[in-house]
């Protein structure tokens, strides 16, 4: 693994970004700044703190660290999607695909965490 770039779960957090901003437009505007900023921001999080943690990967605990805040964006975007989903039934199968998604992403992002705890020294 040369860059973050090689990691699966950056790439799917960063691709989820890119579809959740992009739906999260759609909201009424009275909502582009309430629920859309916040799910604009926690899905962006995801995919920043990865990159933040493989950037301190040297320092196992810090990479962890920073896996576990990219783990709990990602159960904070979750929740706004089922709100969003509740509130905007119009865009709601979109928000339940993207939810679906993120359960897989939490899952990835869960066994890559507990990888990085069992095998840090290999990042050297």
């Amino acid at each position: 693994m040369k860059s973050y770039k090689d990691l699966d779960v950056y790439n799917l957090s960063l691709s989820l970004f890119y579809r959740t901003h992009g739906l999260s437009l759609k909201l009424p505007k009275y909502e582009l700044y309430e629920l859309g900023s916040q799910i604009r921001r926690s899905s962006d999080s995801v995919a920043t703190n990865i990159v933040e943690g493989y950037g301190r990967k040297r320092y196992k605990m810090d990479f962890i660290k920073f896996l576990t805040y990219s783990h709990a964006s990602n159960l904070e975007t979750i929740c706004h999607l089922e709100k969003l989903a509740f509130l905007y039934p119009d865009l709601a199968i979109e928000f339940n695909a993207l939810q679906q998604e993120y359960d897989i992403l939490g899952a990835k992002l869960y066994s890559f965490l507990r990888y990085v705890e069992n095998n840090w020294n290999k990042f050297d």
